[in-house]
């Protein structure tokens, strides 16, 4: 039956003019003597949603094969889009039956069943190669190390005890985000070696800039390094310094919106500039849409903190997009990487205009964006975002497989995990999978270790606060927590570790999954598998960068990453391979995980 794995080439996306081949078996004893796949174009220019356009192409019988009827066909599509497809057949008497998508993503016969998706890029497009090969490391620029002694120059607190419990809302108050602890550049370079130990490469960085907040996403001053993280002069080393050993550095680019306590704001009138807030005479008054001047005003998700921004204002688009703006200043000194804070909510040619200022301003900077759904899907404030059609991003944060993985560990529901896996496998050009950023847990998300012991979260904020995990249910989670991560480090993408999931830190949701790097207080046994799996990726990065083919075997899940020098076969189980092949393991995890190469 059909498999677009086995039976379309290219797998997986297309682009507009490239031949898309189509093969599709039939049983005789079913009567059918034509066959035909039925397009249908869905998204396309403009992000808008079409409909009825379809086109319908007949697939000619080329032989019998194995007792089963073969139709083969290839065809060019000329609008770049999402398209999506079925197949009719046409019996003897003239009626037809319908061939719809299965969960698994095979054939299946029925009325209305759902279609298989086609992505189709305008152009080709290729991603930084430096980026496939690697492993980044997600680090929370407050809370990874603190060397130097910066002045604290914030309303709230500096933590005096490094290894405290963040700060939690309190009851009947807002959460202000202003507790601190003072993570700092010194600190990040101070641990370069260490990060190098686990195979590094590139270090994505929350948010540097100015701000008032401790997790600076309400930028105050895009042109200025946070005088509590550090100085220009002292990241500029740290690019060079991390460079130095293989490491890259990606910036969170927050466009969206600003601190309300920021130059451009200034509600608070902190600054000496005439902020938006403070007069309509301001140069910023139309970065900002007011509804009752001053006090309302858009924001995003209802938060006045964080004033969203009119991407159209000629001033504000000169500021991130100009020349000496914030995207030429820190790409130029030597960022490689943005991620795009919640880049569904800027405009599409807004986005569009970002993405090609990176690419211009740096040689092989990659882009990623905050997407939490498939991606090549997304519709947001009504609009199809084309984030894959080749002048956008390069790839997303990965949640479907970080969701697909997690609760694969825990369910072991190998059906479920390859029909998640294979939706993304489908759905996304091949560049962009080879640079999906693959997270467990990020400072959006509980902890990986918390989310893989199974616990049910405590009622109040204080509660969840204070909870630690029993002895057994945390030596549960390790043992979780390593299998989710051995998957996210074989899976096409980047495996990215949340700063101290590997030292086996807990925590529920924000802020709780925001505490500092335990120094000294390491969990050695989780460190040491972190280690391993970097060394594994590194020795078969080559092997890693190949074709995917995850098949169910018996109760074994296999995943095939399948390369021109020989394919890559890991066999894995959550609760144990029961038949245990003879082979050269190059990799196992007790009785759950086994790698063999296959070569050619």
């Amino acid at each position: 039956m059909y498999n677009p794995l086995r039976n379309k080439f290219p797998y997986g996306a297309t682009a507009v003019g490239k031949d898309t081949e189509i093969t599709f078996p039939l049983n005789p004893d079913l009567g059918i003597k034509r066959v035909f796949v039925v397009l249908r174009h869905v998204f396309g220019e403009g992000g808008e949603i079409i409909k009825d356009e379809t086109e319908r192409i007949e697939l000619p019988f080329v032989w019998r094969e194995n007792g089963e009827d073969i139709y083969k066909g290839s065809f060019k599509i000329s609008a770049y889009g999402i398209w999506r497809y079925r197949f009719e057949g046409e019996l003897e008497d003239g009626s037809i039956a319908f061939f719809g998508r299965d969960f698994d993503g095979t054939a299946l016969r029925g009325d209305w069943l759902p279609e298989w998706q086609l992505t189709v890029s305008e152009t080709e497009y290729k991603t930084p190669d430096w980026a496939k090969r690697g492993i980044i490391y997600h680090l929370f620029a407050d809370r990874f190390c603190k060397v130097g002694n910066n002045k604290f120059n914030k309303h709230g607190r500096l933590h005096t005890d490094w290894y405290e419990t963040p700060d939690i809302q309190e009851e009947g108050k807002d959460y202000r985000a202003d507790d601190y602890f003072g993570g700092d550049i010194k600190g990040i370079i101070s641990k370069l070696d260490y990060l190098k130990s686990l195979g590094i490469t590139c270090i994505y960085l929350s948010p540097v800039f100015e701000a008032f907040s401790n997790h600076r996403y309400d930028t105050g001053n895009y042109l200025k390094i946070d005088d509590l993280f550090g100085t220009e002069e002292e990241f500029s080393y740290l690019i060079q310094q991390a460079a130095e050993k293989g490491i890259n550095i990606m910036l969170d680019g927050v466009f969206n919106h600003t601190g309300a306590d920021s130059i451009y704001f200034n509600r608070e009138g902190r600054y000496d500039s005439l902020g938006a807030y403070q007069s309509k005479e301001s140069p910023y008054y139309d970065w900002y849409t007011f509804t009752d001047y001053p006090e309302k005003y858009d924001c995003w998700w209802g938060s006045t903190v964080v004033p969203t921004v009119n991407k159209k204002a000629k001033g504000y688009k000169d500021l991130i997009l100009g020349k000496g703006g914030v995207i030429n200043k820190w790409t130029e000194l030597g960022v490689k990487g943005w991620r795009l804070d919640v880049v569904d909510e800027l405009p599409v040619d807004f986005t569009t205009e970002l993405c090609e200022c990176i690419k211009n301003a740096g040689k092989d900077v990659l882009i990623v964006g905050e997407v939490w759904e498939d991606a090549s899907v997304k519709i947001a404030y009504s609009q199809w975002r084309p984030y894959f059609m080749g002048h956008q991003l390069d790839s997303v944060m990965n949640y479907p497989f970080k969701e697909a993985v997690l609760d694969y560990t825990l369910s072991g529901d190998a059906v479920q995990f390859i029909g998640e896996v294979s939706k993304i496998l489908e759905n996304y050009p091949k560049e962009s999978l080879d640079t999906l950023m693959n997270l467990l847990g990020s400072h959006d998300t509980v902890r990986a270790i918390t989310r893989l012991s199974g616990v049910k979260a405590p009622e109040t904020k204080k509660e969840r606060a204070e909870f630690i995990l029993s002895r057994d249910k945390y030596l549960e989670a390790v043992y979780n927590l390593k299998f989710a991560s051995l998957l996210q480090y074989v899976l096409p993408g980047i495996p990215c570790i949340y700063y101290g999931d590997e030292a086996g830190v807990q925590g529920f949701e924000d802020p709780l999954n925001r505490g500092t790097y335990p120094w000294g207080k390491e969990n050695t046994d989780i460190l040491n598998h972190y280690i391993d799996l970097g060394r594994f990726r590194t020795e078969y990065q080559d092997f890693l960068r190949g074709e995917t083919e995850i098949v169910k075997s018996g109760d074994e899940t296999e995943i095939i990453r399948k390369t021109s020098i020989g394919n890559m076969h890991i066999i894995l189980n959550p609760h144990g391979i029961k038949d245990m092949p003879e082979k050269e393991w190059v990799y196992s995890l007790d009785s759950r995980v086994r790698v063999y190469i296959e070569n050619l």
